[in-house]
């Protein structure tokens, strides 16, 4: 059985042991390049989501109420919250029991009215359970 002192070094040897491996240079620049790409991506990933939030392109919408009249009739009442000077576009749903789409439209409202409640009604293809405002933006 062979032994070694402690004194005699590492067992695997130190790097002067072994002068043909290659040096390990360069690691400060690969750690920059990933931190910059890494920090370009979040800059944009954050630009993309304010850009889709930012402008004040959207009109908030509440449901008042909805009923369901027929089959192949509903009718929404909603409010829109909107600066008076422009113009929205909202568009109404109605759903059926496993939420598939059964009637939509589209309502336009004017310019010069500022918080406005309307009373819709919509054509639907089916029976719808629920009637609700999809989005409204400001044009």
């Amino acid at each position: 059985m062979v032994t070694r002192d402690v004194e005699d070094g590492p067992v695997l040897g130190t790097p002067d042991d072994l002068p043909d491996r290659p040096r390990r240079g360069g690691r400060l620049v690969v750690h920059v390049v990933i931190g910059v790409l890494v920090a370009i991506i979040a800059g944009g990933w954050g630009y993309v989501m304010w850009s889709m939030t930012a402008g004040g392109s959207e009109a908030p919408a509440q449901v008042v109420t909805f009923s369901v009249e027929s089959p192949t009739r509903a009718e929404i009442t909603f409010e829109v919250y909107k600066p008076d000077d422009r113009v929205a576009v909202c568009r109404i749903r109605a759903l059926d029991v496993n939420h598939a789409e059964v009637g939509s439209k589209e309502v336009r409202i004017p310019a010069g009215e500022g918080t406005k409640q309307r009373k819709e009604s919509l054509d639907t293809s089916g029976q719808a359970t629920s009637v609700h405002v999809q989005y409204c933006n400001l044009v």
